[in-house]
C-alpha cells in the first residue's frame, strides 16, 4: 500500500509528550529524562476540510503542532544507528488536547485518554515525501489562530531526536508501515474556541488549515 494513504491503513499514533524543554516548563512539568509516551487511536485522524470538534466535558481545548514521522518499514528493537531507514516520510499533525480533562486526570494519577484520544483530536496533513525534508533536525513548525502566531518552533530543540524515539518506541511495540509518531510540540500552546481558524505550517514544505466547530 502507498504510504500516501497512511491515514487509511496505519494502526497506531504514538505521541511523545514534553519533548521540547520550553513546553515542559510552560506546563509546569519537569524536563523528562526518558521519552513520555501516550497513544491516540487512528479514529482521531481528521483530514483537511473537516472541523475539529470539542469532546464531551471539554471547556478548554488547546492546540499543539507537531512533526509526524510516518513509518515505512516494519521493525522492532531498532538500533538508533539505523532508525532513519525505517522512516517512510513525514506529516504535520495537531495534538488537540482537552486541557481541563488532562489537568483533572493528572491530579488523580489517571491516564490522559479522555483528554487526548477523542474523535478529531489529530488533524493531519497529507503525506510528505522523505526527500522533501532535507534536515529533519532543523525543521520550523508554525501555528497561528485567526492570524495570530502562537507557535514558532524548530525540531532542533527536541530533547529526544527522531532516531532515539524510533529506537525507544520499537523496543516497546512493533512499528509498522503507516504508523505515525507525533514527536512533541514546541512552546506556545494555547486555547481555541468555536469558529477559530488554525493554520499550521511545516517549514516551507506545506500548510494546512482547520476550523473549530
Amino acid at each position: 500500500m502507498s504510504l500516501s494513504k497512511f491515514v487509511e491503513f496505519g494502526k497506531k499514533i504514538v505521541c511523545v509528550g514534553r519533548n521540547y524543554a520550553e513546553h515542559a516548563v510552560e506546563l509546569g512539568n519537569k524536563v523528562p529524562t526518558e521519552p513520555l509516551l501516550f497513544l491516540k487511536p487512528t479514529t482521531a485522524y481528521l483530514s483537511e476540510g473537516n472541523s475539529i470538534k470539542m469532546p464531551p466535558g471539554c471547556t478548554d481545548l488547546h492546540h499543539e503542532v507537531e512533526l509526524g514521522i510516518v513509518i515505512g518499514t516494519k521493525g522492532s528493537n531498532i538500533p538508533e544507528a539505523s532508525a532513519m531507514n525505517y522512516v517512510g516520510g513525514y506529516a504535520l499533525g495537531l495534538d488537540m488536547t482537552a486541557r481541563n480533562l488532562q489537568d483533572a486526570a493528572k491530579k488523580k494519577g489517571h491516564p490522559w485518554t479522555l483528554a487526548k484520544a477523542f474523535d478529531t483530536s489529530c488533524p493531519i496533513s497529507k503525506f510528505v515525501e522523505k526527500d522533501c525534508v532535507k534536515d529533519v533536525d532543523n525543521v520550523r513548525l508554525l501555528l497561528s489562530v485567526n492570524g495570530d502566531m502562537r507557535q514558532d518552533g524548530n525540531t532542533s530543540d527536541m530533547i529526544f531526536k527522531i532516531p532515539t524515539l524510533i529506537s525507544y518506541i520499537s523496543c516497546l511495540m512493533t512499528l509498522e508501515p503507516g504508523d505515525v509518531i507525533l514527536t512533541g510540540t514546541p512552546s506556545g500552546f494555547g486555547p481555541v474556541k468555536s469558529g477559530d481558524v488554525i493554520v499550521a505550517g511545516l517549514d516551507q514544505v506545506l500548510e494546512m488549515s482547520f476550523t473549530v466547530a
